[in-house]
C-alpha cells in the first residue's frame, strides 16, 4: 500500500533528496552535482528504509528527481541502477542522458572513492 503522506526534501549539501513519512526518513537518493563538461544530477544510491519498502517511495524520489532537475534546468545522469531502471520506464518524465555526462559523472564518482 503506497504511503500517501510522503514530503520529498532537498538536502543539498549534504547530497540527498529524502523521503519523509510521519516525521522520519523513509528514504533516499543519495546524488552528487557534476559541474562539467555541464551541470548534472548524478544518482547514486537509492535507499528505502525496511518498513517503507514496496510503498512507492523509491519511484517517487526518482520522480522527484527529474522535476527538481527540471525546474533547475539541469539534466540528470543516472549511474544509480534503480533509477536507470525507472528512467527507461518513465521515458516521457526521464529524458536519456548523454553518454559524454554519463562518462564524466563515472570519471567523478572514481576520482571520489571516499564519498559513496
Amino acid at each position: 500500500m503506497p504511503v500517501t503522506d510522503i514530503e520529498i526534501r532537498d538536502d543539498r549539501s549534504a547530497g540527498r533528496l529524502e523521503a519523509v513519512a510521519g516525521g522520519e526518513i523513509a528514504g533516499r537518493i543519495e546524488y552528487f552535482v557534476l559541474d562539467a563538461p555541464e551541470r548534472a544530477l548524478v544518482p547514486v544510491h537509492t535507499i528505502v528504509e525496511p518498513a517503507y519498502e514496496g510503498q512507492g517511495i523509491a519511484g517517487s524520489l526518482a520522480r522527484e528527481l527529474y522535476v527538481l532537475a527540471g525546474r533547475e534546468g539541469v539534466p540528470v545522469a543516472p549511474l544509480c541502477p534503480y533509477v536507470v531502471k525507472w528512467a527507461a520506464r518513465h521515458t516521457d518524465e526521464a529524458p536519456a542522458a548523454d553518454p559524454e555526462l554519463l562518462r564524466a559523472a563515472k570519471e567523478w564518482l572514481k576520482g571520489h572513492p571516499g564519498r559513496f
